[in-house]
């Protein structure tokens, strides 16, 4: 309880601060700092945090577990909207599906998910969120996700433009030099120098989701989204949460699973929406009630698991 509280302060305290600077500063100081945490800081917190990290165990049953959180969302989305067209024989446009699909899908598993994860769990086990992230919800978001948002959106031109994004992601390429850099010792000074760096750019992605968050003024499409966020931030972790020990997953490591499972929808699928055409206005609403609500689910997971 007292790691949850004072993880509440820094987390509200940063978002807070992001999102009154974000209505101070120009419009363009977020893709400002966006650009140089994508490039430079994240890359470098992860190569930081992989140095104290245990990769022992079945760390590499984290990414199939993410693709198969992906999958059960996406159905459990598509069956959602089937049901309620049948009851209320009223149904979504194509735009509005693609979007929800992809709230269902796509979790916050890296500005949100690491410093969560670090706080709750420790640096021992971040590796677990982020092979999760990495090898998950990355290929997740640019690989099922677009091939999703081009049947249910338009304006395909794009798609090499983004799907190739995968591959000169730094972050991608910085998780491969943070494995092999773990080999090297560092001097005393400079191994906790760049710790302290890696808790920085941590604060500052915090920062950023408050900045960007300042920017979102759509909160009228609230029932669609909750369908979305319904599924993504309770009903996905609690299924295949339940399911981690058959896994032999448990204890700190299934919890760091559950936690990056029930994260809201990520800031990628409001740039897939917007790239093709989707429903922005229910993207936008499911990433900024969900970012709200992880407040109030965070105590379930930590008393379920």
């Amino acid at each position: 309880m007292a790691n949850l509280l004072e993880l509440y302060v820094k987390l509200v305290g940063l978002v807070l601060v992001g999102f009154i600077l974000g209505r101070k500063l120009p419009h363009t100081v977020p893709t400002l700092v966006g650009q140089g945490l994508f490039w430079v800081g994240v890359p470098i917190s992860i190569v930081a945090f992989l140095r104290n990290t245990d990769l022992s165990g079945q760390i590499w049953i984290a990414p199939a577990i993410a693709y198969l959180a992906i999958l059960l969302g996406a159905f459990l989305a598509w069956w959602g909207m089937k049901g309620q067209a049948y009851f209320t024989n009223t149904i979504h446009q194509k735009s509005t599906q693609g979007s929800l699909l992809l709230g269902a899908m796509v979790g916050n598993t890296g500005y949100l998910g690491y410093p969560i994860t670090l706080a709750l769990v420790g640096q021992e086990y971040f590796a677990w969120a982020l092979f999760y992230d990495m090898l998950g919800s990355l290929f997740g978001a640019y690989g099922f996700g677009i091939v999703l948002a081009s049947h249910f959106g338009s304006n395909v031109r794009n798609y090499w433009q983004i799907t190739k994004s995968i591959l000169i992601n730094p972050a991608l390429w910085s998780f491969g030099f943070g494995l092999l850099f773990r080999q090297v010792t560092l001097p005393t000074v400079w191994e906790s120098s760049l710790e302290k760096l890696g808790w920085g750019v941590i604060a500052l992605t915090l920062a950023l989701i408050g900045m960007r968050l300042s920017q979102l003024n759509s909160w009228h499409r609230l029932p669609e989204a909750g369908i979305s966020l319904t599924i993504k931030m309770l009903v996905v972790p609690l299924i295949i949460g339940s399911t981690l020990p058959l896994f032999g997953v448990t204890g700190e490591p299934a919890l760091v699973i559950v936690l990056q499972m029930a994260m809201p929808p990520a800031f990628a699928t409001l740039v897939i929406a917007e790239t093709f055409n989707l429903d922005r206005d229910l993207a936008v609403t499911s990433l900024a009630v969900g970012s709200m609500g992880l407040l109030l689910t965070l105590p379930l997971w930590l008393w379920l698991f």
